[in-house]
């Protein structure tokens, strides 16, 4: 099967990691894989590492509109000869799907990793009804807003629910390294994430605030770098917990973060799939996170962690506190996490559901 995977984004997320994972996966069975990522991006750099075949794109929301580009992308695809060409972006399905369409690609499949309600516009009815021809959803969640505002916007039989798996194997293998120095009875409290709103560190400053106000001895420490990052240390500093909270960056090693941490929240407001959230329950952390989007399908309530009434913070402080106070019950919850990814979010679970659906095709 000769594949190509089209991502042109330029930071590093959860859905340019699956089609990193994917392509990788797919290369060493021996599919022909291409993947086309875009110009100087994460996802492009970890491609040559990795040896996988690529080609550099530069691709804009208006990009379908430049029928030159659109007549070289066809070209191309002809050239190549792909069965199935693999869609990350919505940017990217306007100009790669049809693109995929004029030059007669059979399967032209949308990855879709958003948790919001797709527009029921005339241009998406367009996409939706005469380019694409598969969808996989990275949780029942995103899948669920695909058709809130049209029911019938594409059929159901064609869609999938893929979840991200982690690769528990290169995650263990992981070194070991000093992230940051802690108290000896300190309990620390992690959160990882780009520093935007949709990832709420905001209400990591109420927690903070609240736990305070309680005398409890603890830390914050927030993995991520991102444009909110001075708003964040400001409010810090207002909130009086400035010394409570610790700003640690992008960080590569995410077991050696995991490491140091005692407890996991997710203060994000919505999630295609929490990626982060496995790679805590993975590394045996309990973990709290708002009862929204594809949360309740990560996390089981009272056993893996908790689920929290949205912004409900003096809830998320309470269940915070809760962990806190009782070791036995983080580690508890820690060892049911790790179980529950090694039965439904290992990588080779996903790779495996992924592989069934491109032979489905």
């Amino acid at each position: 099967m000769n594949i190509c995977f089209f991502n042109s984004k330029r930071a590093w997320g959860g859905g340019e990691k699956w089609h990193f994972d994917m392509a990788s996966a797919l290369l060493g069975k021996g599919y022909r894989v291409v993947l086309i990522a875009g110009i100087q991006s994460d996802l492009m750099m970890k491609a040559r590492t990795a040896n996988i075949p690529c080609y550099p794109v530069k691709v804009t929301n208006i990009s379908f509109l430049n029928i030159i580009k659109v007549l070289k992308l066809v070209r191309f695809f002809r050239q190549q000869k792909y069965e199935t060409i693999i869609i990350n972006l919505s940017a990217d399905l306007k100009l790669a799907g049809i693109s995929a369409k004029m030059a007669g690609i059979r399967n032209i499949i949308y990855r879709r990793g958003s948790a919001i309600p797709v527009r029921n516009t005339l241009f998406n009815r367009f996409l939706f009804h005469r380019i694409i021809t598969g969808i996989i959803a990275n949780s029942d969640e995103t899948k669920r807003t695909i058709l809130q505002n049209n029911s019938k916007l594409f059929p159901r039989e064609n869609m999938i629910t893929l979840y991200n798996g982690v690769n528990l194997e290169a995650l263990d293998s992981q070194p070991v390294i000093k992230m940051f120095d802690r108290k000896e009875n300190e309990v620390v409290i992690g959160n990882a994430g780009r520093l935007v709103h949709q990832k709420g560190q905001r209400y990591l400053v109420e927690l903070a605030s609240i736990l305070n106000r309680e005398g409890i001895d603890f830390r914050i420490v927030v993995a991520g770098n991102g444009p909110l990052e001075p708003q964040l240390k400001q409010m810090a500093l207002q909130a009086g917990v400035q010394n409570r909270i610790t700003f640690l960056g992008f960080v590569v090693n995410i077991k050696a973060f995991m490491e140091y941490v005692d407890i996991f929240v997710l203060t994000s407001l919505w999630e295609g799939f929490g990626y982060v959230l496995i790679e805590a329950m993975a590394c045996r952390k309990p973990v709290v996170a708002f009862n929204t989007s594809s949360n309740p399908e990560i996390i089981v309530q009272n056993e893996t962690g908790y689920l929290v009434g949205l912004k409900n913070m003096e809830e998320m402080a309470a269940m915070v506190d809760k962990l806190i106070k009782d070791r036995p019950l983080r580690e508890a919850m820690g060892q049911k996490g790790r179980k529950r990814v090694e039965e439904a979010f290992d990588i080779k679970v996903s790779q495996s559901r992924f592989e069934s659906f491109l032979r489905n095709l």
